[in-house]
């Protein structure tokens, strides 16, 4: 199977999901990163950053083998350091197993070159930056540096996001596992071959949660208008939304099917998508949306 069409058999779905009865259920987290030889460095521990942290440690990467870089560290960081944790090391700069940048992208000039004193010949960069380009990165970096270059989305928080991640042409197969299983630490992982496709990545998937945040807005205020309290419609929303992503999350059948299996012919779901199926409706409206943010994207990234 090519990059693009499959998803890595070592990212979350692969390795923390059971399928019983035709639903995906979460089986047992695997330590895949007890094993993990030398140091991994992160640079920003900020909601992707400490997500990402707490992820690997769940998976079994024990704190004396992480170095931090964060000018304004949180308290559990902080706590970390009890455990052997290094953060902000003055010393003698080490030859890092891997390198996670996790910064704003705006900062990325004067955050990433500083980062060159820990890559050594085997190792990996992951950055996580929107609109950071692999070519930023390789001219920032030393030359020959492995790069991996990778898409999360916010539900990374809770460990159920999705990252595409590109690599570079120096990135060996064994590093692209490692850049899989520290990926997966806040949920699956795809892979791509073409750098060009992370823009509409970061339209469709990146910026994908407020697009579903945005519906149970929506739904909301339709339920007010329709009569209900607003507490109610509230929750009402909230928890239709939340119930429905769950349920997709866990079914086997495809998003279009389980649409199908609620609509009874000439029934009230039925009414409502005749409007929203319509034209004009939010298929064309999601397109648009979807093809301005990928516009946007490729202007940040220049």
């Amino acid at each position: 199977m090519k990059d693009g069409d499959a998803r890595d058999k070592r990212g979350h779905d692969a390795e923390n999901t059971a399928i019983i009865g035709g639903m995906k259920k979460p089986a047992a987290n695997q330590k895949t990163l007890g094993k993990f030889s030398g140091h991994l460095v992160l640079l920003g521990a900020g909601n992707m950053g400490a997500a990402m942290l707490d992820g690997w440690l769940a998976r079994g990467l024990s704190p004396k083998k992480l170095v931090v870089i964060d000018p304004q560290p949180g308290k559990p960081v902080k706590a970390l350091t009890r455990r052997g944790l290094k953060l902000n090391p003055k010393r003698k700069p080490v030859e890092a197993a891997a390198i996670v940048i996790a910064v704003k992208p705006q900062t990325a000039p004067a955050a990433v070159p500083p980062l060159g004193v820990h890559v050594g010949k085997s190792t990996l960069v992951l950055s996580i930056m929107a609109g950071r380009t692999l070519a930023f990165l390789e001219n920032t970096l030393p030359t020959g540096t492995a790069i991996v270059r990778a898409m999360p989305n916010t539900p990374a928080s809770i460990g159920r996001g999705i990252s595409v991640a590109v690599a570079n042409a120096q990135v060996s197969t064994r590093q692209r596992k490692l850049a899989s299983d520290l990926l997966a630490a806040i949920g699956t992982v795809e892979w791509v071959g073409d750098e060009a496709l992370i823009d509409a990545v970061t339209a469709l998937s990146g910026s994908g949660p407020a697009y579903v945040f945005l519906l149970a807005e929506a739904m909301t205020k339709a339920g007010i208008a329709a009569g209900l309290p607003a507490e109610l419609a509230s929750r009402l929303a909230r928890e239709t939304v939340a119930g429905s992503g769950e349920l997709l999350h866990r079914s086997e059948l495809d998003a279009a099917t389980l649409r199908q299996n609620v609509t009874s012919p000439g029934g009230t779901t039925a009414a409502a998508l005749t409007v929203l199926m319509g034209p004009g409706g939010f298929d064309e409206l999601l397109s648009e949306a979807i093809a301005a943010a990928t516009e946007r994207s490729r202007e940040l990234a220049g």
